[in-house]
C-alpha cells in the first residue's frame, strides 16, 4: 500500500508540472524571477538536504529563475531577505514561515505590489496567500500515532505511560500533527490504559531545548515510561540522546517524522519505533508548478483543494503522507528520497534483514 501511496503523490505533482510548466520550459518565463524563502538548517535537515535542491530542479527543468534563500531561524531575517526579492523584481514568492505573524506581514506587503505569494509546507494563518502546498498534516499525525499505538500493541502493553514532545507552538503544522496524534491515542487516555505523563512544546523546533525538555519529561515519569510521541525526528532523535543514556533506548516507542537518513538509521537500529515519510520531491514540483503558472498569467488547476487560514480559504495542494516502519524502510529508499548507500553503512546486518 505504501508503495502505491508514494508512486501516486510522485504521479500527481509531475502531472501538475507538466500541465502548468511546460510552456515556460518551451518558451522561457516572463520577466521576473520566483522567489523562495526557507525557514532555518536547524529543525530539520530537509530544508537544506531535500526542499532546496528539488525546488531548484524543478525550476531548471522548467527554465525559469529562481532565488533560494535561508532565513536560519531568523524572522527580521526572513522580512529583509522577502524585502530584497521583492526590490529585486520577484514575481512570485513561496515562503515557509517561521511564524504567521512575520509571514503575514511579507505577504501583505507583497500583496499591495501586486505579487502573489504561496505558503510551502506551513500554512500562515490570517494571510494572504494566493496557493498552499503541503501534506495532509492531520493525517500525519494521525500515522504518528498509530504507529505507536502499534509498536505498544506489539510490545503487549495495554496499559502504557507516555508523553507528547510537540513542535513548535508558533508553527500551525504542529498543531495539526498534534491534534492527529492525539486522535488516535486519547481514547486509550479516557479509559485510563494510557497515562500521558507530561505534554509540552518545543519552541521553535530546537532540538537542543527538545532534549532538555524531554529530560525533564523522563524526570517527572520517573525514568519509567512507554513511548514518547514526537513530533518530528530532530525531536525524537533528541529524546533517544536522552533514553540512550539511561539505557532505555530501544525499549520505549518513539514517532518521528521525515524520513532523514539519521531517521531511518534509527529505524532500522530500533531506538525510533515508526516515522512519516513525506515526498519532498512532489510537494517541490507541486509548488514550482503553481508558481510558474501565476509568472506566466496561467491558470492553475491543480490545487484541487482547499484549506482555511482563518479568514479565507485558500486553495491549496494537499499530497499524502506514509508511514514508515522497519518493514518499508526500503520504499523510501526505492523512491529515491535517500540513498541504501547513506541508511546502510555501518548497519548492513540490518538492511540486508529488512530487504534493503
Amino acid at each position: 500500500m505504501s508503495k502505491r501511496r508514494l508512486a501516486i503523490s510522485a504521479l500527481v505533482a509531475s502531472f501538475a508540472l507538466i500541465l502548468t510548466g511546460c510552456s515556460s520550459s518551451d518558451e522561457g518565463s516572463a520577466d521576473g524571477f520566483v522567489g523562495v524563502i526557507l525557514p532555518d538548517a536547524a529543525s530539520s535537515a530537509r530544508w537544506e538536504t531535500a526542499d532546496r535542491g528539488f525546488l531548484q530542479a524543478a525550476f531548471d527543468a522548467a527554465d525559469v529563475e529562481v532565488d533560494i534563500q535561508n532565513a536560519n531561524g531568523d524572522a527580521a531575517a526572513f522580512q529583509t531577505i522577502a524585502d530584497g526579492m521583492l526590490s529585486a523584481g520577484a514575481k512570485v514568492l513561496i515562503l515557509v514561515n517561521l511564524d504567521s505573524e512575520s509571514a503575514k506581514a511579507v505577504q501583505d506587503k507583497a500583496a499591495k505590489q501586486g505579487v502573489p505569494t504561496i505558503d510551502y509546507d506551513r500554512l500562515t494563518l490570517n494571510g494572504s496567500a494566493s496557493y498552499y502546498v503541503s501534506f495532509d498534516n492531520e493525517a500525519v499525525g494521525r500515522l504518528q500515532g498509530e504507529g505507536i499505538k502499534a509498536c505498544l500493541d506489539g510490545a503487549g502493553k495495554t496499559k502504557a505511560r507516555l508523553v507528547y514532545l510537540n513542535g513548535s507552538p508558533t508553527d500551525n503544522n504542529a498543531t495539526l500533527f498534534k491534534a492527529g496524534y492525539d486522535s488516535v491515542l486519547r481514547p486509550s487516555i479516557n479509559a485510563g490504559d494510557y497515562t500521558l505523563v507530561d505534554d509540552q512544546a518545543v519552541p521553535d523546533w530546537d532540538n537542543v531545548k527538545g532534549g532538555t525538555i524531554f529530560e525533564q519529561q523522563l524526570s517527572k515519569a520517573g525514568g519509567k515510561l512507554d513511548a514518547v510521541v514526537s513530533a518530528n525526528e530532530g525531536l525524537g532523535l533528541a529524546a533517544v540522546a536522552v533514553l540512550k543514556k539511561n539505557g532505555l533506548n530501544g525499549k520505549v516507542c518513539v514517532s518521528g517524522q521525515d524520513a532523514t537518513v539519521d531517521g531511518l538509521r534509527a529505524i532500522l537500529t530500533g531506538d525510533l519505533s515508526n516515522t512519516v515519510y513525506k515526498a519532498i520531491k512532489a510537494e517541490a514540483e507541486a509548488a514550482a508548478a503553481l508558481a510558474i503558472a501565476l509568472l506566466n498569467g496561467e491558470a492553475a488547476t491543480t490545487a484541487t483543494g482547499s484549506v482555511n487560514n482563518g479568514v479565507t480559504d485558500v486553495p491549496s495542494v494537499l499530497l499524502v503522507p506514509v508511514s514508515i516502519t522497519k518493514a518499508n524502510v526500503k520504499d523510501v529508499i526505492a523512491d529515491g528520497f535517500q540513498t541504501r548507500e547513506a541508511v546502510c553503512e555501518g548497519i548492513e546486518d540490518l538492511c540486508t534483514a529488512n530487504g534493503i
